[in-house]
């Protein structure tokens, strides 16, 4: 069975607007975290892979992550900002995950969503994923491109080389 985990959420509704507050993912009930009771309900439950979805202090919830040991996949964004899978986010996510399969053993995998748009922008993601991750993680089981707009600059860039002319957006699928 298959999980997707949002722990994204900045907490405006529990803090107002003061001051920088933890994501609300790492909340602490009982001294364990909402993050961790979330996982050690969905593993007994026979979840298997676990997507995470993160964003704001993305850094924090994947540090607990980490202690928790619970996350098979570590996103970039949760679609709903526009620029999420920028390449300083990522190399923090693919060092994050590096150390963490020093650590136990275990390889995460990691997926760039929320701006990439161009093929420039998923070849700029995957040698930074080669150089930070290895060549373990240059398939679809470790790494993946969730972008929709992606797929329409794809086309024009086949076309272009094709027929030596890029043609217009709105002629693909997703332009």
């Amino acid at each position: 069975m298959k999980a997707i985990m949002l722990a994204a959420g900045i907490g405006r509704r529990l803090y107002g607007d003061g001051g920088d507050q933890p994501p609300k993912a790492l909340l602490s009930f009982g001294g364990k975290t909402l993050l961790r009771r979330h996982i050690e309900v969905l593993r007994p439950a026979g979840v298997e892979e676990l997507t995470m979805v993160v964003g704001y202090r993305k850094e924090d919830v994947l540090a607990e992550a980490e202690l928790v040991a619970g996350a098979d996949f570590v996103k970039t964004s949760t679609g709903k900002e526009s620029v999420n899978a920028t390449l300083p986010v990522g190399i923090v996510l693919a060092r994050a995950i590096r150390d963490y399969q020093r650590i136990t053993g275990v390889r995460v995998g990691l997926k760039a969503a929320g701006g990439l748009k161009t093929a420039r922008d998923a070849l700029s993601w995957l040698i930074l994923v080669k150089e930070e991750l290895g060549d373990a993680w240059m398939g679809p089981r470790l790494f993946r491109i969730g972008a929709s707009s992606l797929l329409a600059d794809i086309e024009r860039q086949l076309e272009h080389h094709v027929t030596g002319r890029y043609s217009a957006f709105h002629r693909h699928s997703l332009g």
